[in-house]
């Protein structure tokens, strides 16, 4: 079973960017000119598609890895005109305002996002984010737990507050975990008015907060690698792909949509430009679920046999506006800390 890995943990701001060895092997040995790539430790491609990359263009990708999906923004913004990379891949929805406002970023309209695709544009970005993937964050529940007990898991987020799943819930801090904030996000979606007292239910009925992703799935879910204590975890819609004895609670998924773009100041913004308008076609987009266990946005793209069975694209997601995040991102994370005690 291949390695489910996802965006988990947002590392402390300012770490210094390392070139990945492992990303990197198979795009730096042919020599020539390169694109740098800045993007989260969970970036994959087959080498097959970035030989492909390099047959059209003549280039190759070099990786340049920071951490989460929310350190690989924070390093933009941190460094507006000043990029150690061509473009920046995995920002995603819930953190594109702050690059957006530090003005690090070029547009560029891509004439390869076409169709549906064009659905998952950044509303009022100024084509300064080009949609690449999406993952729904979602509640996940371990069936076989249950089963082994004869019991019957939530069916859905209100069940989680329930005295009968009291201790089982694993989440992530929103302050430290993209999944984290998706689902904090989820609940104010949900419970516009009442996400507070939600969260208050949550707590008093044993709730276990995590930092990431990594910890919360992998360690403390029961139905993760490690074969941990908790049958409930925040996770995401695609994760029961890896296992099928997992099912994602689908009511109230928070659709995480990732991003690629040119980076203010970049030495080859040309160069970036070829990497975007091929992250968007049929190889790179037909190649996402495998490698990076993410739902393509372009238009016809079949998932995997696995997925189609096991993790369907929910029918239906609850969503923020970016503006409404932007302006109270930070206030709703200071609430939640205060409701949480930490």
């Amino acid at each position: 079973m291949q390695r489910l890995i996802r965006r988990g943990v947002v590392l402390a701001v300012g770490v210094t960017m390392v070139v990945s060895g492992a990303a990197c092997s198979s795009s730096s040995s042919g020599g020539g000119d390169t694109v740098t790539l800045l993007t989260h430790d969970s970036f994959a491609l087959p080498d097959s598609v970035r030989a492909e990359f390099t047959k059209q263009t003549g280039l190759t990708i070099k990786v340049v890895s920071s951490g989460d999906a929310g350190q690989v923004a924070s390093t933009v913004a941190l460094t507006p005109g000043r990029p150690k990379a061509d473009a920046v891949y995995g920002i995603d929805n819930t953190f594109a305002s702050r690059v957006i406002s530090a003005k690090a970023l070029d547009g560029y309209a891509s004439p390869a996002l076409t169709g549906s695709a064009r659905d998952y544009k950044l509303p009022g970005g100024a084509d300064l984010l080009t949609p690449v993937d999406r993952g729904d964050v979602c509640v996940n529940v371990d069936n076989a737990w249950y089963a082994a007990r004869n019991q019957q898991p939530p069916t859905s987020i209100a069940d989680l507050t329930d005295p009968r799943f009291a201790g089982q819930l694993v989440a992530m801090d929103p302050s430290t975990s993209s999944p984290g904030l998706g689902f904090l996000l989820a609940t104010i979606a949900a419970y516009p008015s009442d996400w507070q007292s939600y969260w208050t239910k949550l707590r008093a009925n044993g709730v276990k907060i995590v930092s990431g992703w990594e910890e919360g799935y992998n360690q403390q879910f029961s139905g993760g690698q490690g074969k941990g204590p908790s049958p409930i975890v925040v996770s995401y819609a695609s994760s029961p792909a890896a296992n099928p004895a997992t099912k994602a609670l689908l009511d109230s998924c928070f659709r995480q949509v990732e991003y690629i773009g040119v980076l203010k100041g970049a030495a080859h913004p040309d160069r970036a430009r070829k990497l975007i308008d091929f992250m968007l076609g049929p190889q790179v987009q037909q190649a996402l679920p495998d490698a990076m266990y993410v739902y393509p946005v372009r238009d016809g793209v079949a998932l995997p046999a696995a997925w189609q069975k096991s993790a369907p694209l929910p029918d239906s997601t609850v969503e923020l506006a970016p503006n409404a995040i932007a302006a109270n991102r930070e206030n709703w994370q200071k609430q939640w800390r205060s409701i949480m005690g930490r």
